[in-house]
């Protein structure tokens, strides 16, 4: 009997808690035993980005607060066992005999499929898919494959070089990815099954910033979360003009919201050089959406956190740059209707934060683009794409969607489980010839 981790759970309920199935006490009882490279084979099984996984996954509210451990104390750290398996494999990686790092592959079916973004989910179901014999492509929009990974998470959280030998693990499977491709401008999803493809899955992200729409939100100086990561980033900005990106290197920085996005956007000011980075948040610190170590790291860092605080209005100078952010203090009344309780304003509390930089991380929502242009794809009204939780299955009888372009902003892990539901799904659909939907 193969040995179940360090505890020989009878019942694993650490692996009900993984979006993507990793056999979790079998690779911890590799490393138990210092196989080391069995432990990475065991998580690459179901998991084809573990370096990333190990370093921004939420195991805290889901494998792990699955941990019998629980309980009586502490979980098993199954996150930094997961990076650990990870970054050996990349200090060790020695070629194997299929030219996949252990993974054996179906031989070639015929069948072309064909995914929409580079991001977990993208990268996820693509992975799938090559390992089951498909000829997949992955369209990017951007000029660096990764999605969100590349572009939207600081390098000092989860760095780039990580992010590519991902990517290239994915392309070892014999995955192809062609960047700087914009479906629904470049080619349309209709051009891409005249091309051949005989499904789609889209994992096209939620690239679209939300703002507040208060005065003095198109001041220069004032910055999506999005648009700030991004380009510093993919883009390189911080390195300007080397890199012919600008952003402006404020000194007194305000950033707007507190999950974890905001985080990775304020301790991004500070190493841009920002004397005082505060996180402006209208509820109170239990509401915080943002991890519990993330928002520990940003106050180690020296992040100012100012709670139960709203903008009413972004002030400028007659230069038309930011000046100063007008906020209210707030008190929590009744709960809403996400379960949390409503923020309400306290009359007359109105007072400013010098500043000349304002980020606003509110959350995102989907590019309305594929929607618009493919005939029978039907989105819900704030904009995520229609599909079903469990198959990935939209209103197109040929197309399967997932990730944050379905849910809105969400968690790496659920993307890639998405991706994964998706995979499946589609090699039976495919394998079946049926023409029901």
């Amino acid at each position: 009997m193969r040995l179940l981790g360090v505890l020989h759970c009878k019942r694993p309920l650490c692996v009900d808690g993984c979006p993507v199935s990793v056999d979790i006490p079998t690779f911890i009882g590799f490393i138990k035993e210092k196989k080391y490279q069995e432990a990475i084979d065991t998580i690459k099984a179901t998991n084809s980005l573990p370096a990333v996984c190990g370093r921004v996954c939420p195991q805290e509210s889901q494998c792990e607060a699955k941990c019998v451990l629980l309980r009586t104390g502490q979980p098993i750290a199954i996150g930094r066992l997961d990076r650990f398996a990870a970054d050996w494999e990349a200090q060790n990686a020695q070629d194997q005999d299929q030219g996949q790092d252990g993974v054996t592959k179906a031989p070639s079916n015929g069948k072309k499929v064909a995914v929409v973004g580079a991001g977990p989910a993208g990268l996820t179901c693509a992975g799938d898919l090559a390992k089951l014999g498909y000829e997949v492509t992955i369209f990017e929009s951007l000029h660096a494959a990764g999605g969100v990974l590349i572009y939207g998470i600081p390098e000092f959280r989860l760095p780039k070089d990580v992010v590519r030998r991902e990517v290239d693990y994915v392309k070892k499977l014999g995955v192809t990815i062609e960047t700087d491709v914009v479906i629904g401008r470049t080619l349309t999803i209709e051009d891409l099954f005249d091309d051949g493809f005989e499904a789609v899955f889209v994992a096209s992200g939620a690239g679209l910033p939300m703002f507040m729409h208060i005065p003095g939100e198109n001041l220069n100086g004032v910055y999506s979360a999005n648009e700030w990561l991004t380009r510093i980033n993919l883009m390189k900005s911080y390195k300007f003009p080397e890199f012919d990106t600008p952003i402006k290197h404020g000194k007194k920085v305000a950033v707007v919201g507190a999950g974890n996005v905001a985080m990775d956007a304020v301790r991004s000011s500070l190493r841009l050089g920002a004397e005082r980075a505060m996180i402006v948040y209208r509820r109170g610190r239990q509401e915080m959406p943002a991890r519990a170590e993330e928002i520990e790291n940003a106050e180690e860092e020296g992040v100012e956190l100012h709670l139960l605080t709203n903008p009413v209005r972004v002030l400028g100078n007659e230069k038309g740059w930011v000046s100063g952010l007008e906020c209210i203090k707030m008190e929590l009344g009744e709960p809403d209707k996400s379960g949390r309780r409503r923020p309400v304003p306290i009359k007359g509390s109105e007072f400013v934060f010098d500043c000349d930089i304002v980020i606003m991380s509110l959350g995102t929502s989907p590019n309305p683009i594929l929607a618009q242009t493919t005939e029978g794809l039907e989105a819900e009204t704030w904009g995520g794409l229609k599909a079903r939780e469990d198959t990935g299955r939209t209103t197109h009888s040929r197309v399967w969607a997932g990730g944050d372009a379905v849910t809105g902003s969400a968690t790496v892990i659920l993307a890639m489980g998405a991706g994964k539901q998706a995979a499946k799904d589609m090699d039976e659909y495919l394998r079946s010839g049926s023409t029901q939907w």
